[in-house]
């Protein structure tokens, strides 16, 4: 057998090599033989990983830099990660998505979920938006969007820099336009009978989270003449579709005036401007000006961002998420819904219900958990990886 031409690393002996056969896609630091040779390697270089006998497990991504050492590309390590690689993978989850959605409006690549690791594509029609959040992709950026192109057919191609992610990594966070033209104003994006706008070059992350899809729609279903306020609102994800849906008012708070702008410009392409009102505001005061105000809403939504993006802030974002169903609670109407969301997986699914309900509990009401919610299936979960499934969405009729 030809020696591969490719730098080898190794497992240490106590390290799980089970682990990585059976598909987990990480390997850290602590886990491997980190000699000087080792730590020479580039950021971004691919490599042969062995077991501690020298065994040949899997080709992977190596940044001596970062804590996620390696990052398995393919358990086959006679593969050759280039183009060809890059469009049989990005082929396979184009299919999955032409399967779920009738128009072109989609997360494309979800990372680990669709085989290409620390790797984000969304799409919007005929542009894409790329976030290479892994050293690896950043050095085939090129290959990759040849590749995106040829596949997809989009025209053009944005490159978002802002992860934080990238900085774990080493990489800058310079975006920039790698294919195209940049649009020229926000994209519209029709989804769940509304239509939201979305800016792809200075809005949040890629410009619109697609991942609450599912989230908005059941929340919809719900809100046929309903009153309903939609705390952290970002674009109007939730106020757009339950007005599409025929919601008799929506409020939507945000501390952001360019996302309110944005969603108002929804509301207005919608066809339900006149049932939508907007107020810039830090969240948790603005739940409490509510209450003092007397307002009560038939349901009351709630998606803040990441309290919890790591374990170390993991206890001070419970107990921001308990806050948040504390003011929340004492907006519902009587028989109303109040949905909770979190986007930390840092704060799985059981210790976040416990924290909405003691917020819940604190405020003097309860009621059942109707529906729990997570993110769409374009945004696929790695089955050896509880950071793919970060999405929580939890409805409760009080």
């Amino acid at each position: 057998m030809t020696p591969s031409p490719l730098p080898v690393i190794r497992l240490k002996p106590k390290a799980n090599a089970r682990a990585i056969r059976h598909g987990a896609p990480w390997v850290f630091d602590n886990e491997l033989v980190t000699d000087r040779r080792t730590k020479a390697i580039a950021p971004g270089s691919i490599a042969v990983l062995e077991d501690a006998g020298r065994e040949p497990l899997a080709l992977v991504a190596v940044n001596p830099n970062s804590r996620i050492m390696a990052r398995v590309l393919d358990l086959d390590t006679g593969a050759e990660i280039g183009a060809d690689w890059l469009r049989r993978r990005l082929a396979a989850a184009l299919a999955l998505r032409e399967k779920l959605y009738d128009a072109p409006f989609y997360r494309l690549i979800h990372a680990e979920g669709d085989g290409l690791p620390g790797v984000v594509i969304d799409r919007f029609g005929d542009v894409a938006v790329i976030q290479p959040n892994a050293a690896w992709a950043e050095g085939l950026l090129p290959e990759l969007v040849a590749a995106l192109r040829e596949v997809t057919g989009v025209t053009t191609v944005l490159k978002n820099a802002g992860g934080r992610a990238r900085g774990l990594e080493g990489l800058d966070d310079v975006s920039a336009v790698l294919e195209g033209a940049a649009p020229e104003g926000p994209v519209e994006v029709p989804m769940n009978g509304a239509v939201y706008m979305a800016d792809l070059t200075g809005g949040q992350k890629t410009g619109l989270f697609y991942d609450q899809r599912p989230n908005h729609a059941f929340a919809a279903r719900m809100a046929k003449g309903a009153r309903v306020l939609d705390v952290f609102s970002h674009v109007g994800g939730f106020s757009l579709a339950a007005l599409a849906a025929g919601a008799e008012s929506a409020l939507a708070v945000d501390g952001s005036e360019p996302a309110l702008e944005l969603a108002r410009g929804g509301a207005d392409r919608t066809g339900s401007g006149e049932r939508f009102e907007t107020r810039k505001a830090d969240a948790f005061e603005a739940l409490a000006a509510l209450a003092e105000e007397g307002a009560r809403f038939d349901m009351v939504i709630c998606d803040p961002p990441a309290f919890a993006p790591s374990k170390q802030a993991l206890e001070a974002g419970l107990r921001a998420y308990e806050r948040v169903a504390r003011l929340a609670a004492p907006l519902v109407a009587e028989g109303g819904i109040l949905a909770l969301c979190s986007c930390s997986h840092a704060a799985d699914l059981a210790k976040f219900r416990s924290a909405c309900l003691r917020g819940i509990g604190r405020a003097g009401r309860a009621g059942p958990l109707i529906y729990t919610g997570f993110a769409g299936p374009d945004h696929p979960q790695h089955p050896n990886l509880a950071e793919t499934a970060y999405l929580k969405a939890l409805f409760f009729r009080l």
